[in-house]
């Protein structure tokens, strides 16, 4: 799914429009060709270079707004663990780290272990969404850029959703005729080259009723061109986005 991003080559913005790892149409060996060693090395090169990328960065200041220590994590399609390094450099006690990219997953595995934090992640490969019943809930659950590598949209919020304690970060593609377009010509370049990999523009409406029938509510959002990072918290009342 979150360098943690990989290159799926949709018109970018500075920020780069791209989606994240997590394999959920089943392509396999058409999967694995997208997000393969040499991408994951790429992004990690970039992540030591430059930290997260923007939208990461964006998300990970909303969360740690408040203090994280202690906190558990689930982080959905986490690519090469971005997310996951940073929380648990502000605090985070635990994690769960679920990607469907063995090259990414091996990546996040040496870097966990750089960092000497290996022994505080569990390590998931594959479909989130069909090995969420095996997955406790957590404190904190981030989605950075997965949710536009999906289908079934309504599955895979949900049961994020259902399995955060108190916050749910998402970030996904805006609802814009930009947007739009870009989607359509990524998947148009997946068309010509016959792979059945596809990126989705899912409603943000949709998304945001999906939340909230699990109980959880916008606390702060900001948005780039083409991304909506989008903050949840479990009982809050529904109150005034904080946009920026």
């Amino acid at each position: 799914m979150s360098q943690t991003q990989r290159s799926v080559a949709i018109p970018q913005e500075p920020d780069g429009v791209r989606c994240e790892p997590m394999d959920s149409c089943g392509c396999g060996d058409d999967f694995a060709s997208i997000f393969d060693r040499g991408t994951a090395e790429r992004d990690r090169e970039r992540y030591r270079t430059k930290g997260p990328d923007q939208t990461t960065a964006m998300l990970l200041d909303m969360i740690t707004s408040d203090s994280v220590r202690g906190a558990s994590l689930l982080d959905v399609g986490g690519g090469i663990g971005v997310i996951t390094q940073e929380l648990l450099k502000a605090g985070a006690g635990h994690a769960v780290l679920v990607d469907g990219s063995t090259a990414y997953l091996e990546v996040a595995r040496n870097e966990l272990r750089a960092l000497n934090v290996l022994e505080r992640v569990d390590v998931v490969e594959g479909d989130f969404v069909r090995r969420a019943s095996a997955i406790d809930p957590m404190d904190i659950v981030t989605l950075d850029r997965v949710v536009c590598c999906y289908p079934d949209a309504e599955s895979l919020v949900s049961l994020s959703a259902d399995r955060a304690r108190s916050l749910l970060g998402l970030v996904l593609p805006r609802n814009s005729r930009l947007v739009r377009f870009a989607l359509w010509a990524n998947n148009l370049r997946f068309w010509l080259t016959r792979s059945p990999y596809r990126t989705f523009g899912h409603s943000n409406q949709l998304i945001d009723e999906l939340v909230g029938d699990r109980g959880l509510h916008p606390i702060a959002e900001q948005r780039t061109l083409f991304w909506r990072v989008v903050l949840y918290r479990r009982g809050t009342d529904a109150i005034p986005l904080t946009e920026i």
